[in-house]
Parts: structure tokens; sequence; C-alpha cells
């Protein structure tokens, strides 16, 4: 990590290389795995990375003050496996260049996020945070899911330090 990279921008990066790792493994499981009944909080590894996806979507908008709110769950599930991957790419990308973007003011910015019960101000720093672990939650479960369905699943955590980082972790660093 070099002295201009936020650790914002570093969580960013980061989320953005488990997710494609993670898709690449996902990708060599026929598609008929991604449909199967798994443990876990949603009931297919499909349902599981659309979700990651969609919430991903509701927090960007709101960080962009993108206005559409929970309208971005009016969508189909994506079963193509490879399309849901370029989608998340997409996400990744918008999270890490707003993440590349921010300083101490923008942390401190509110914005609003539309709930059940109504709309709620919250800080971008703690919207940021919450969307990172939200990725890292459902990435966990996702691993079970492959794991269920007879798969290994890829590492994860060889990311931020030195010892240890894998190759494709350190091409995000450059």
């Amino acid at each position: 990590m070099d002295a201009h990279t936020t650790p914002w921008l570093a969580m960013s990066l980061n989320n953005a290389w488990a997710n494609a790792t993670l898709y690449s493994a996902i990708q060599l499981m026929p598609n008929e795995a991604l449909t199967a009944e798994r443990p876990g909080f949603f009931s297919t590894l499909s349902r599981t990375l659309n979700h990651i996806y969609e919430v991903d979507l509701y927090y960007l908008d709101a960080l962009e003050n993108g206005g559409k709110g929970r309208s971005v769950f009016d969508r189909t599930e994506v079963t193509d496996v490879s399309e849901l991957a370029r989608l998340q790419l997409e996400a990744d990308i918008r999270f890490a260049t707003f993440c590349g973007r921010l300083d101490d003011a923008k942390l401190a910015e509110t914005r609003t996020t539309e709930r059940d019960t109504g709309p709620v101000d919250e800080v971008v720093a703690a919207l940021v945070l919450h969307l990172v672990q939200h990725q890292i939650h459902h990435r966990g479960q996702a691993h079970v899911q492959m794991s269920h369905a007879g798969v290994s699943p890829p590492q994860l955590d060889d990311f931020y330090l030195t010892h240890g980082r894998v190759p494709t972790a350190a091409a995000y660093w450059s």
C-alpha cells in the first residue's frame, strides 16, 4: 500500500479483489450448482450473490445521491454467473472510485437512506464501512455454499499484508 492509498480506498480495492476471486472460482461450477438449495441466509448461491450485488447498488445509490432508493431492489435475479460477475465488477469499480475521492469532509457528510420506516440520515463513513462489512458477511456464506456444493472456496484474506499476498491481490495495489 503506498502513502496515497487511504484505508477507505484499500477496503474498496480488497472488496473488488475478493469479489473477482470468488467469481473466478464460482464460474468453474456448473450452473445447476448455483441454483441448488444450500445452507445460508439465502437458499442458493445465486441468491446470495444477487443479494450482495443489489445491496451494493442500494448503498452506492445512497453514497452517490442517486435518488433511486429501494427501487434498486426491483430487479430480476441474474442467474448467469458471468453476467452477475460483470455487474458486480461494475459496482466494485463505482465503489472504489467513490472511495478514492473521499476526504475527511466527505466522510463526515450525511446521506439519506430509504428504509421501510422512512428516510434515515447516515454518515458517509458509516455507510462505507457497512457496505464492506455486508459483503464480507455474505461472501462468508457463499464460501459455505461452495463447500456444500463440493467446491473448495478460494482464500480471500491474503490482500493487505506483503507476507502471503497472492499474485492476484498484488495486481490491485499496482
